[in-house]
């Protein structure tokens, strides 16, 4: 009786086995409605001609002068924006004053916009010459959404004082 229990055991075995490798084969290889079925649900990114670009409050805490950059979509279809904006201060000429925005170093994700969402990234300067002078007043600030070639001038009366201007990623919990 042992014995032919140990050979039930071991055809039981190799037919789960067998199952179970045909089930990894069948999943591994996506068929190809499949595939194209997940290509379809992929989110384009968010180019300059999609967002409507605007500022919102600037807010000062602990020496610092923060200004959010708000981006929302305008088009029909969902978008994504993922990392930093390029920003720049533009005097009247539009000349760029100064040296553009370094990253402030923050962690970030891929942000999908659905129609008519925004998303928003951070400045920041020190409020006043803290640990040096300021440049002078710009008229316009340059934002280049992220991944994107392409620019759009912002009116935007922007100062930056002691060296420091920073922007945070583009996200939706309004964090720097």
């Amino acid at each position: 009786m042992f014995a032919s229990a140990r050979g039930a055991t071991a055809v039981l075995t190799a037919a789960l086995l067998g199952l179970t490798a045909a089930g990894a084969a069948r999943s591994a290889t996506p068929t190809a409605p499949a595939a194209a079925a997940r290509a379809s649900t992929a989110v384009r990114t968010c180019t300059t001609s999609d967002l409507y670009l605007s500022m919102g409050r600037k807010e000062g805490a602990a020496g610092s002068l923060y200004w959010s950059i708000r981006f929302t979509n305008t088009s029909t279809t969902g978008c994504t924006l993922r990392g930093y904006p390029g920003v720049s201060v533009l005097d009247t000429a539009h000349h760029q004053i100064g040296p553009a925005a370094t990253h402030s170093g923050s962690p970030y994700g891929t942000v999908t916009l659905a129609p008519a969402h925004s998303a928003s990234a951070i400045a920041r300067t020190t409020n006043g010459p803290v640990g040096g002078p300021c440049l002078r007043t710009g008229t316009y600030l340059r934002i280049y959404p992220p991944a994107s070639h392409t620019a759009a001038l912002l009116p935007a009366p922007w100062q930056t004082c002691s060296g420091v201007f920073q922007v945070g990623p583009v996200n939706v919990q309004g964090n720097f």
